[in-house]
C-alpha cells in the first residue's frame, strides 16, 4: 500500500468485450438482479455521448485473488467465477448490458422491464421509446433489436430504408447519411473503455473505503451496496432471497394470499437482514464480515483456507434461513406489537429495531429460551434501547461489544441476567427523575422517547384524550381513512401562545405540549386558550375516568391554568413517569 503504482493499473477495453466478460462471468455484475437506479433518460444520455465518441468516464475493478481452485456456492448461472469485480460503473454497464443483450432489469418495486432506448437516424437522436415514436418509422423503436437478434448491419440498414421508402421519397445521398448514421451506430459495441483495476493485495477494508468516497454517477454507495455486490459473486441465490424478503415486505397482503414478510412497523432492506444473518451465525456485526466469511477468511487470525470458506458459508446459509423463516420474522413482529409499537410510525431507528431480531435469535437458538419468556424480554429489550438509542448512533460498534459478550454465554439464565444488567446499567433512578424528562425537551414528534409514551399508552389500554375511545383503536395500522383517527393536538394553542408572547416555534412545539386527540375534537378546539375550552372538555367525561384519563396523559392538577413553561418542565416529568410504568410492567 505504500507504492500506489503496486494497487491498480490501466487497462483498456472495448465495449464487446467487457459485455463477454459480463456474459461469461468473468466480470462480476451482479446489478442485473438489482432495482435499477438510473433513469431511462440517463440511459439514452449515455448512448447519444457514446454515439458521439465523448467520453463516459473511467471504470473501477478489483482483481478477485480467490478464483483458483474455488467452486460456485449455491446454483451459479456463470461459467466462470469473476477474476475482476466492478466497484465502480455498476450503473453504466448494467445500462449497456441491459440494451445490448436485450436483459430485463428490475425497478425500485423489484418488477421487470425492459429499457427501450429509441434512434432516428435521420435527425441522429436518441429518446426513450414511447406510443408516439413506436408508430412514427422513422424512428428504431429499440435499439436493442441491432445486437440482440443477432443481423448484420447490412440487413439492419437495407430493412430500415424500406420501412422509409414506403412512407417517403429519400435520395441517395440521404440514403448514404442514413447508412452511415446506422453503421456508426451500430459500431457503438466497439466503444474504448479504460478501467483502473485495483490490485487483489488490497484488502476489502481499503477498497470498501474507496467505494464509499467514490460519487461520480450522482448515486451515493455506501457499505452496504459493496458487500452485497460481492455477496453476488460468491452466493447470488443467496443475495436474491434477501432480495425477494425485502421486496415482498413492501406489498400489503389480502386474506387469502400466500404468507409474506409484509407487517406494519417495518420493510427491511436487504442488508438489515444480512446484518442480523451475520450477528446470529457469527456473533458480529459489521458488514464486511460477510464477505471476508464468503472468502474464507478466519475472522480470528486473517488466514484463508477453502475448507474454512464452506464450512462458514454453512453457517451462514443456516443463519440466513432462520432470519428469513416467516414464522420467526412474525412471532418476533408480535413482540413489539405487544408492546404497543403497533406501526410503523412508532418505530424510531430501523438499526433498533433488527439488532432486537438478533437478540430474538440468538436467544431463541442458541440459549433455547421459551417462547413466553423471550417475548417478554424481547420486548423490554426494545422498549430499553428505544429509548436509550442504543444501536441509533455508532450501532454497529456498540452490536459488537454487545455481541462478544454474548458468545461467551451458553445459558439461558445467563442471556437473561446479561440483558438486564445492560438495562440496570443505563436505566438508573436518576434516568426516570432527571435523564428522560430532559430528553422529552425537544419539539420532534419523531423523538424516540415520544413515540416510546405513546406506545405506553397503547399498551395500558389507555383512554383517548376527551374521549371514550382506547389509543390502541385509533393506531389501528390496518385502518387507512381520508382523515386520520386522531392528531397531534397542542394543548396550549400556538395562536394562544404567541398571544401571549411566546413566538418562539421549538418552545411552541415542545412534546410536553403535544397530545393525541380525535380530530373532531382538535378542530372544535381550534385556537381557544386552555381556560377555556378544558372546561367544556371535561364535562363529556365522567369524574371516575377523569383521574385516570389525566394520569395516562401526564397532566398536572388545573394544568390548564399554569404558566406555561412550568406547564412544560412538570409534564416532562410526567410523562417520563407514565412510561417507567409500562417499562416496569415488562419486568
Amino acid at each position: 500500500m505504500d507504492n500506489m503504482k503496486t494497487c491498480f493499473k490501466k487497462v483498456d477495453y472495448d465495449l464487446t468485450g467487457l459485455l463477454n466478460g459480463i456474459e461469461m462471468g468473468d466480470i462480476g455484475l451482479p446489478d442485473i438482479q438489482r432495482p435499477f437506479v438510473w433513469k431511462n433518460t440517463r440511459v439514452r444520455d449515455l448512448f447519444d455521448s457514446m454515439y458521439k465518441g465523448f467520453p463516459v468516464g473511467l471504470l473501477l475493478f478489483w482483481e478477485n485473488n480467490n478464483t483458483s481452485g474455488i467452486k460456485d456456492i449455491g446454483i451459479g448461472k456463470k461459467q466462470h467465477v469473476p477474476h475482476l469485480l466492478i466497484i465502480d460503473g455498476q450503473q453504466r454497464l448494467t445500462s449497456l448490458y441491459a440494451v445490448f443483450k436485450g436483459k430485463k432489469v428490475k425497478n425500485q418495486y423489484y418488477k421487470e422491464y425492459n429499457i427501450e432506448i429509441a434512434f432516428n437516424p435521420r435527425l441522429e437522436k436518441f429518446e426513450v421509446t414511447d406510443a408516439t415514436i413506436r408508430k412514427n418509422p422513422e424512428w428504431i423503436a429499440n435499439i436493442s433489436e441491432l445486437w440482440a437478434t443477432g443481423k448484420a448491419v447490412f440487413s439492419v440498414i437495407k430493412d430500415y430504408l424500406k420501412k422509409i421508402r414506403e412512407k417517403t421519397e429519400i435520395d441517395e445521398e440521404e440514403e448514404d447519411r442514413i447508412a452511415h448514421n446506422l453503421d456508426r451506430l451500430f459500431d457503438v459495441q466497439k466503444y474504448p473503455f479504460t478501467a483502473l483495476e485495483i490490485s487483489s493485495i488490497v484488502d476489502e477494508e481499503n477498497v470498501s473505503d474507496i467505494f464509499v468516497r467514490i460519487n461520480s454517477e450522482g448515486v451515493q454507495l455506501n457499505q452496504a451496496d459493496f458487500i452485497l455486490t460481492l455477496m453476488s459473486v460468491y452466493w447470488d441465490e443467496g443475495r436474491a432471497a434477501l432480495e425477494e424478503f425485502s421486496r415482498l415486505s413492501y406489498i400489503p397482503v389480502k386474506q387469502g394470499d400466500q404468507p409474506s414478510p409484509f407487517n406494519h412497523l417495518i420493510c427491511p432492506s436487504p442488508d438489515n437482514l444480512l446484518r442480523v444473518a451475520i450477528a446470529l451465525g457469527f456473533f458480529r456485526s459489521r458488514l464486511r464480515s460477510v464477505y471476508q466469511v464468503l472468502r474464507g477468511k478466519d475472522l480470528q487470525t486473517n488466514e484463508y483456507s477453502d475448507e474454512l470458506r464452506d464450512s462458514q458459508f454453512l453457517i451462514l446459509k443456516d443463519a440466513q434461513e432462520k432470519v428469513t423463516n416467516l414464522s420467526n420474522w412474525h412471532l418476533f413482529i408480535s413482540c413489539l406489537v405487544g408492546i404497543g409499537f403497533r406501526n410503523g410510525s412508532l418505530i424510531s431507528s430501523k438499526n433498533n429495531l433488527m439488532y432486537t431480531y438478533a437478540f430474538y435469535l440468538i436467544g431463541k437458538y442458541k440459549y433455547h429460551v421459551s417462547q413466553p419468556a423471550l417475548e417478554k424480554m424481547i420486548g423490554r429489550w426494545f422498549y430499553f434501547v428505544t429509548l436509550t438509542g442504543r444501536y441509533t448512533s455508532s450501532p454497529e460498534f456498540e452490536m459488537e461489544k454487545d455481541l462478544v459478550r454474548l458468545k461467551e454465554i451458553n445459558d439461558a439464565d445467563v442471556f437473561a441476567a446479561f440483558l438486564e444488567q445492560q438495562i440496570a446499567e443505563r436505566i438508573t433512578p436518576d434516568y426516570w427523575t432527571i435523564t428522560l424528562p430532559s430528553l422529552l425537551e425537544t419539539s420532534s414528534a419523531q423523538n424516540a422517547m415520544f413515540m416510546a409514551y405513546i406506545a405506553t399508552l397503547i399498551r395500558l389500554n389507555s383512554p383517548v384524550l376527551y374521549s371514550y375511545k382506547k389509543v390502541i383503536d385509533l393506531f389501528e395500522p390496518g385502518v387507512n381513512p381520508v382523515k386520520k383517527p386522531v392528531e397531534l393536538h397542542h394543548l396550549f394553542p400556538r395562536a394562544y401562545l404567541e398571544k401571549q408572547g411566546i413566538k418562539d416555534l421549538k418552545l411552541i412545539n415542545q412534546v410536553g405540549n403535544y397530545a393525541y386527540i380525535e380530530w373532531p375534537q382538535n378542530v372544535s378546539i381550534s385556537d381557544s386558550p386552555p381556560e377555556a375550552y378544558v372546561p367544556k372538555m371535561k364535562e363529556i367525561i365522567p369524574d371516575s375516568d377523569w383521574g385516570l384519563m389525566q394520569q395516562m396523559h401526564a397532566l398536572p392538577e388545573n394544568w390548564h391554568l399554569m404558566d406555561y413553561r412550568e406547564f412544560l418542565k412538570t409534564r416532562r416529568f410526567l410523562i417520563a413517569q407514565v412510561i417507567k410504568m409500562g417499562f416496569e410492567e415488562l419486568k
